[in-house]
């Protein structure tokens, strides 16, 4: 037991300046501890189980003399009770710290789980619209929040100022925002139900999108114009016009062809391997190549210190900008994107393969389980014809395509 000190007045206590330890009495084992600076603070000497302990209460005269004597006496009777008060006090600092560390705001979250996430986008215009649509239409409403304090109340904030004006671009922040809370709720930063599902969620608030929204498509030519579109495209100088010269007789994707590069030219096969992350589909793509399409390749410059096939101004990737802006010269409305539906559109008007060969000459997704059958094989053979045949329609319109469909075609 501490030896029972002097129980000192509040007038006595502040007297006390030398340093060091000065029991105050009142309670067993209450010092007022002077340190070496001259600054005054309340300890509490006792024993917890085995171990003495020295347990502060804090700095006096901010802590009074009765509020010391009160605290040295809840804890005394806490420790009667089989506590140690300090080991308390580190557990809740210790939680205070990891709810700290684990506190993520929204803003945060949506930038980490886009680094998660970028190497699934093939195309990096795509890559940069995904965190450019949540920084212009969430940020401002929800970026500052706690993600784990992220509720239905919040994402309607975000979306009902733009769902039935921009519904498509509602609709794709909507999906950024659950795959947003979605990544935190697996990283453990929040938990209970995703607000940003559509449902038995949203799907009982808002206006079904197909409901409300015109439905955009590419903007193409007619199909039997492109032979003469391209008779004027070959008479235009510049790489852009290369460039898109080759989207059309290949069918293949803008951003596909913009990146494409020499090493993906087989010569000798006649294919061009087009790498899973710029497809996307997130597979290798072979594409057959036409000879009006390796005739194309022969004529390109080859420039020097670029190992792209279609190099910008600057030595870089030629921009979507530069190839869109040929369509604009040329006085059409179209885009390049929409020569994939002039593809498919004379595929199925003019000739008899079947739908699955055009749909892998577009790589398009799929998940049916005989067109994931056609998949495996990738029917290189009859795409080969496909594009030649397509090539020729280019080259010489008035001669329809005659197919003959192979085994299973029909």
């Amino acid at each position: 037991m501490p030896k029972k000190a002097k129980e000192m007045s509040a007038v006595e206590v502040r007297r006390l300046t030398g340093q060091g330890r000065h029991p105050v009495g009142g309670v067993a084992g209450l010092h007022l501890l002077v340190s070496p600076s001259g600054a005054r603070s309340w300890v509490l000497r006792t024993k917890v189980g085995d171990k003495r302990r020295d347990i502060g209460l804090g700095g006096f005269p901010d802590v009074t003399l009765s509020d010391a004597r009160a605290k040295a006496r809840e804890l005394r009777e806490r420790i009667l009770g089989g506590i140690d008060p300090i080991a308390e006090r580190k557990s809740a600092r210790d939680a205070i710290r990891a709810s700290q560390a684990k506190a993520l705001t929204f803003k945060e979250a949506a930038y980490r789980c886009h680094a998660a996430r970028q190497d699934e986008f093939s195309n990096p215009k795509h890559r940069r619209d995904w965190i450019n649509s949540l920084e212009r239409h969430a940020f401002a409403h929800i970026g500052h929040l706690p993600v784990d304090a992220i509720e239905l109340p919040h994402i309607l904030k975000v979306l009902e100022p733009i769902w039935k004006i921009k519904t498509e671009t509602a609709t794709r922040v909507r999906q950024r925002l659950e795959s947003v809370l979605s990544w935190a709720t697996v990283s453990k930063y929040r938990a209970g139900d995703n607000p940003a599902r559509w449902s038995d969620n949203l799907s009982e608030l808002l206006p079904t999108p197909s409901k409300i929204k015109k439905i955009r498509h590419h903007r193409a030519l007619p199909w039997k114009i492109v032979p003469e579109f391209m008779s004027d495209l070959r008479c235009r100088d510049g790489l852009a016009a290369r460039a898109l010269e080759f989207i059309i007789l290949t069918a293949a994707r803008s951003g596909e062809v913009r990146f494409a590069t020499w090493g993906e030219i087989d010569e000798s096969a006649r294919i061009w391997h087009v790498p899973a992350e710029r497809m996307k589909s997130r597979k290798n793509h072979k594409v057959p190549l036409s000879d009006t399409a390796l005739e194309l390749l022969s004529r390109v410059p080859r420039m020097e210190g670029s190992n792209f096939i279609f190099t910008g101004a600057r030595g870089g990737v030629l921009s979507d900008v530069s190839v869109l802006a040929v369509c604009r010269r040329m006085g059409v409305d179209a885009t390049p994107h929409g020569f994939r539906s002039c593809f498919k559109d004379w595929a199925r008007s003019s000739t008899s393969y079947a739908d699955e060969v055009s749909e892998l000459a577009l790589a398009h997704v799929n998940n049916d389980a005989t067109r994931a059958a056609y998949a495996r094989d990738e029917l290189i053979s009859q795409r080969t014809k496909l594009m030649t045949d397509w090539a020729k329609f280019i080259d010489n319109p008035a001669k329809r395509t005659a197919v003959t469909p192979t085994r299973g075609q029909a």
